[in-house]
């Protein structure tokens, strides 16, 4: 009897156990012990607003109306960087790069936990170590007897996940059939300018541009598209891990390049049918100064104040905050380009993709870049003209700014 007795003590202490911090009190409540979200306010970000964007050439563009259909859309709220991504920006991936591979040949890894292994940044680098010699260029490599770490060494992997492919899979296919690697080197290509133009004396842009401090502010070239992508995924596991040091919740969100549409709609700066991000229809005000870096005559590149690219917030930003949506330097978007898309994309963030394989004809590579650049007539400028580029092309007058999808709450929830 005693026995029984001490069952159902031990069984009731049991009971109040598996309940403490639950709060059930028979009604319907909810979790209640889910983790806050107080939401984010991107450094070097602007909010854009939710809205409708009326797409579509202009009227002076009569030829594309028969393959670029106007239509409404409509677009949900996010953040965009309010300048394009800047080559000292871009140099603090290049170095986190860099010091990732310099850890790993000290062989400075540490196991968490889970068995999973990640490096020790707290470890100063020595890089006087022979073990780091293998970083630099070696023999016949070395230019004039400097002692240059081999650029060709800077490879990043980075990953996504194909969101349609597992929609139409209906979950018949194990999950990692859906995550998708890809290794690319993260250097920018510093030689486009000689390679774009021809006959041209651009070499001091080859080797100044990236690298000197007088063009930090300014916007980064020579990456592709997959460059570009692995830039916006690195980005996302910055913030993400410095989050988890403040015991804040991780952003569901990832950084990345925006649709072709949430860049016009951007572009536009809220003003309906606005050829250009200022307004327009001109492309100088009223004292006859020009609005954006482009190329306004033959042969004449200065008259905007930058013989090539100018610095990332140069001229004044539109009515959303944003610089330079117009020339500078033409921008990727994550968007795969078809002539006739407007034709057939739906009308609710409209977005067509298509991750083209190395191995891909040349055309299914193309991806849609907007804003025009630095060498542009004013044409490109427009928010509404689309121009396209190779995934795995570089040039000198093409480059990127991010964006983060708003998560559906009111910025006066913040």
């Amino acid at each position: 009897m005693k026995n029984l007795s001490k069952m159902a003590l031990l069984l009731l202490v049991l009971v109040v156990l598996s309940t403490c911090g639950r709060k059930e009190n028979g009604e319907l409540t909810g979790v209640l012990d889910r983790p806050t979200w107080k939401g984010i306010n991107p450094f070097g970000m602007v909010y854009v607003p939710s809205g409708t964007l009326h797409i579509g050439p202009s009227d002076q563009d009569v030829a594309n109306t028969y393959v670029q259909r106007q239509k409404a859309i409509s677009i949900s709220g996010f953040y965009m960087d309010e300048t394009e991504i800047t080559n000292n920006e871009y140099r603090q991936f290049i170095n986190w790069v860099r010091d990732s591979l310099a850890h790993a040949y000290l062989d400075h890894f540490i196991t968490n936990d889970d068995g999973d292994e990640r490096i020790d940044w707290e470890l100063d680098i020595d890089w006087e170590d022979e073990i780091l010699e293998d970083l630099y260029y070696q023999g016949d490599d070395r230019f004039a007897g400097r002692r240059e770490l081999d650029v060709s060494k800077y490879v990043y992997e980075y990953e996504w996940y194909d969101w349609q492919a597992a929609a139409a899979d209906r979950g018949q296919s194990p999950r990692n059939a859906f995550i998708k690697r890809k290794k690319v080197n993260i250097y920018p290509d510093t030689l486009v300018w000689v390679r774009d133009f021809s006959y041209s004396y651009n070499e001091p842009m080859a080797r100044n541009y990236f690298w000197h401090p007088a063009y930090d502010d300014y916007p980064i070239v020579g990456v592709d598209w997959h460059m570009a992508n692995a830039f916006t995924y690195w980005r996302t596991l910055l913030w993400n891990e410095y989050q988890q040091t403040r015991g804040d919740g991780i952003n569901t969100e990832d950084y990345r390049l925006p649709t072709e549409h949430e860049w016009e709609y951007a572009a536009r700066g809220g003003r309906e049918n606005a050829p250009y991000p200022w307004g327009g229809p001109y492309i100088r005000n009223a004292k006859g100064c020009l609005l954006a870096n482009f190329k306004p005559g033959r042969g004449n590149y200065p008259e905007d104040g930058g013989q090539y690219t100018v610095k990332a917030d140069a001229y004044y930003p539109n009515d959303y905050g944003l610089y330079n949506m117009s020339g500078n330097v033409a921008e990727w978007t994550s968007s795969a380009y078809y002539d006739n898309a407007y034709s057939f994309q739906h009308d609710l963030n409209p977005d067509i993709r298509y991750d083209a394989k190395d191995d891909d004809p040349e055309s299914w590579k193309r991806k849609v870049i907007r804003g025009g650049s630095w060498k542009d007539i004013s044409y490109f400028l427009q928010t509404g003209t689309r121009h396209w580029e190779y995934q795995d092309t570089t040039k000198s007058y093409v480059g990127f700014r991010c964006a983060l999808t708003f998560l559906g709450r009111s910025l006066n929830d913040f």
